[in-house]
């Protein structure tokens, strides 16, 4: 492998020395030092537009933007002169001159990156301030609300919505003073092919977009006395929520969480980490019966709202490919309202399901028509994110990392480490393939772990060679890399038995929910990567790590719903997906 060329020079006097090809701002921070940036997200929006990021450079006609400015061989650098200073501050002082200040009552006033730099720059007042602009709300969609009198114009959301995404749904509409984020000629965002994945929320360095906020719902079925309030944390939960109270990334907060959603007043804390397993239990058995020539292949997971939801507008002549599997959320609130319901003796429709979700299209799913029970129930009622529940927790003036650790309520709450590693791109394929190539290979005869699956590289291969069947899967995160397969696989230049495709790059640790981190963080951090390690960590300790193993499965099955795939499992943890335009009125 042929050595990258090295490539020295001095940042502020600083003797330094990086590969060939290394930006400005990236050379200097590996000398220690920070440079400002604000519409920088590394490999996603690398435009130099806001110029925040400004640095002087020796012979050089003008200030250079350091996040894209390449460095040369002997370049003299000076990140923090006079000239380089006023210049921020009056880039910053314009920018905020067109940016709503309300920011005691914004939701991201205890992380927004704006806020952080008008501190780090120094700035105690705005001079061209206006202070008379209203909100612009738009809030069409289930998941999102956008306020674009609080942005700042720096493409970031435009960025991962077209490049990462493959949706391009948002972008720049009018010129000058005029232009503003929104859909082709303003249209609602509930009207356009928006597949909820949230990407956008987690890019935005301001409050211009947010989850829409469904706590109060919950507080409501608190409060009611008729209720009974069940709540159940998806299996990433556990180590993103530490983010929200100041914790490494990748914390395992589980037993705090339990314990927190019980002092917030929750009747019963399930573990949706049981229905993945059962998830698992169906989607395997589906898949062993196409292999057996009972459907088409390659069988396609549908754990993803997200993927379903672009699957359904943009490829629905793929709809036969994929599993009638409902989501682990839908087969946790379809248990909790049918099995749970019998043992407990409680009228379904008396019992107020929630969940706890990494992913903002989860708010769009619980809202699906085709979703519903035979009993007339959703099976959820309302989907919180990461974010959501950590405000819960704040509000609820309870002291996150003093809480004592709790345990779930077992008769859904048992999980093993296969329904663990869900929260990362490849968990699904892992724990599927722990299972299934078990069932064909006999007990005890099968490997636990599958690493060709793992990592967050966008697109995974692997080939099993099993009894009679040689096995070809595929690993695919982020809608772009999703539709290079999807692509692959209607053009017949790609042949596989079995696909996982989910909508957010890297999985569900990377969900439009979870805790939202600085662009700093996202630029110098494997952020994916540490939230990964700790499922893979939790999953290596566990005592059941194939799904089949788990006891609370084992005894569903054999007390109520008979056996996997069977009539009632079929009604009750299956379901259909259907043809749905693009663009709606």
């Amino acid at each position: 492998m042929e050595e990258k060329k090295m490539v020295s020079l001095h940042i502020n006097d600083i003797p330094v020395t990086v590969p060939a090809g290394t930006t400005v701002l990236e050379a200097a921070r590996s000398a220690g030092f920070n440079i400002p940036s604000l519409c920088f997200l590394k490999d996603i929006n690398e435009i130099g537009a806001c110029r925040i990021c400004v640095v002087e450079v020796k012979g050089a006609k003008s200030l250079v933007a350091s996040c894209v400015y390449p460095v040369a061989e002997g370049m003299e650098v000076y990140t923090n002169t006079e000239r380089v200073r006023k210049s921020r501050q009056l880039t910053l002082e314009l920018i905020l001159s067109n940016h709503r200040m309300d920011c005691l009552t914004c939701p991201r006033n205890s992380h927004c990156e704006l806020r952080q730099l008008a501190a780090d720059l120094g700035i105690d007042a705005v001079r061209y301030a206006n202070d008379n602009m209203p909100p612009q709300i738009e809030d069409s969609a289930p998941h999102l609300v956008r306020d674009n009198s609080k942005c700042v114009l720096c493409r970031r959301c435009t960025a991962v919505c077209r490049a990462t995404q493959e949706v391009g749904v948002i972008g720049p509409n009018d010129r000058g003073f005029n232009t503003h984020i929104g859909c082709a000629f303003d249209r609602d965002l509930a009207e356009v092919d928006c597949v909820s994945c949230g990407q956008c929320i987690v890019a935005c360095p301001t409050g211009a977009l947010s989850e829409k906020d469904d706590t109060a719902q919950v507080l409501a079925a608190l409060a009611d006395p008729k209720k009974h309030v069940v709540v159940g944390p998806a299996p990433s939960i556990r180590v993103t929520l530490g983010e929200c109270f100041g914790m490494p990334i990748g914390t395992n907060v589980e037993g705090k969480m339990v314990t927190a959603l019980r002092r917030l007043g929750f009747d019963k804390v399930f573990d949706v980490d049981t229905a993945a397993d059962f998830t698992i239990m169906e989607e395997g058995t589906e898949f062993l019966h196409r292999l057996k020539g009972d459907g088409v292949l390659p069988l396609i997971t549908s754990c993803s709202p997200g993927w379903i939801r672009y699957m359904e507008q943009h490829a629905p002549e793929m709809i036969r490919h994929v599993s009638t599997c409902r989501s682990p959320q839908q087969m946790f609130g379809a248990l909790v309202k049918t099995f749970y319901a019998e043992q407990a003796g409680i009228d379904p429709q008396d019992i107020f399901v929630v969940s706890i979700m990494p992913c903002t299209a989860k708010k769009y799913e619980v809202r699906r028509e085709e979703q519903r029970l035979p009993n007339g129930c959703m099976p959820v009622d309302v989907s919180l994110t990461t974010r959501e529940l950590g405000r819960m927790i704040t509000q609820a003036g309870l002291l996150f990392d003093h809480l004592p650790d709790g345990a779930f309520d077992e008769m859904l709450g048992i999980s093993t480490g296969a329904a663990t590693i869900f929260g990362a791109s490849g968990g699904v394929m892992e724990a599927a393939l722990r299972t299934v190539v078990e069932e064909l290979t006999g007990n005890g005869m099968a490997p636990l772990e599958y690493h060709e699956v793992r990592g967050m590289e966008g697109v995974k291969e692997a080939t099993y060679e099993l009894p009679g069947r040689t096995v070809r899967v595929c690993v695919a995160s982020g809608l772009h890399n999703v539709k290079v397969v999807l692509d692959g696989i209607k053009d017949g230049s790609l042949h596989y038995d079995f696909v996982e495709f989910m909508a957010c790059p890297g999985g569900c640790i990377n969900g439009g929910g979870q805790p939202i981190q600085h662009a700093d963080v996202r630029n110098f951090t494997d952020i994916k990567g540490l939230r990964a390690a700790a499922l893979y960590k939790q999953d290596e300790e566990m005592e059941y790590r194939r799904s089949h193993k788990n006891p609370v499965v084992q005894i569903v099955y054999h007390n109520y719903l008979g056996e996997p795939g069977s009539p009632l499992a079929h009604t009750l943890l299956h379901c259909s997906y259907i043809k749905q335009k693009r663009y709606r009125v």
